[in-house]
């Protein structure tokens, strides 16, 4: 089973990256945002404890959150594997991954950053601000701000997984075509034969 944790700034392409990789390989996408709002949908146990938290702007705690990832393996125990996203976001969380995927007899496979230079994501988020009608998108400060933060948030994690030879930089400011050519030279040997 291949798992994989795609990182990288706003901006960098991750979300298209993410959908051109589960594409080709057949991985299944692991988006803590989606997991949420489906266990809070769906009125599980875990989603109405998560909903607790969230209808009073707290943060779901790491627990809930690993609960629901461990929910979504055991659903698919045939799968070639997962493509985590928003999720590790802190060495706390990247630990307790890593605990609950050596219960499930696997682990994190490989971690690929996506680098693009700053002024080039602050670029590419202004012009996406300017259709996407999304207000994070808008102000140069703001989008600045973000970019900041994710450093500052996913430098620790980077370094803890980078401690076990699982963190790899990849180019991200080609075309998207050239940028998942890199991210499949990664990604080839990992998964073996592709689905398409």
């Amino acid at each position: 089973m291949v798992n994989l944790i795609l990182f990288g700034p706003p901006g960098s392409g991750k979300g298209t990256q993410s959908a051109n990789i589960i594409q080709k390989y057949g991985l299944i996408h692991l988006s803590t945002g989606d997991l949420l709002r489906s266990e809070i949908g769906d009125k599980t146990p875990l989603g109405q404890e998560a909903k607790k938290f969230m209808d009073q702007g707290l943060l779901v705690p790491d627990e809930v959150v690993i609960g629901m990832i461990s929910s979504k393996l055991d659903a698919n125990p045939d799968a070639r594997g997962f493509i985590f996203d928003g999720f590790p976001r802190t060495t706390a969380q990247a630990e307790a991954l890593d605990k609950l995927l050596a219960l499930k007899k696997t682990s994190i496979s490989t971690v690929l950053s996506l680098e693009v230079p700053e002024d080039a994501l602050i670029k590419r988020l202004l012009n996406r601000g300017l259709t996407s009608g999304r207000s994070d998108d808008a102000s140069e400060d703001v989008v600045k701000a973000r970019i900041v933060e994710y450093h500052n948030k996913t430098a620790p994690v980077a370094d803890h997984y980078a401690k076990f030879g699982k963190f790899k930089k990849v180019k991200g400011d080609g075309t998207e075509e050239e940028v998942f050519e890199l991210l499949s030279k990664e990604l080839d040997e990992l998964v073996g034969e592709k689905v398409q």
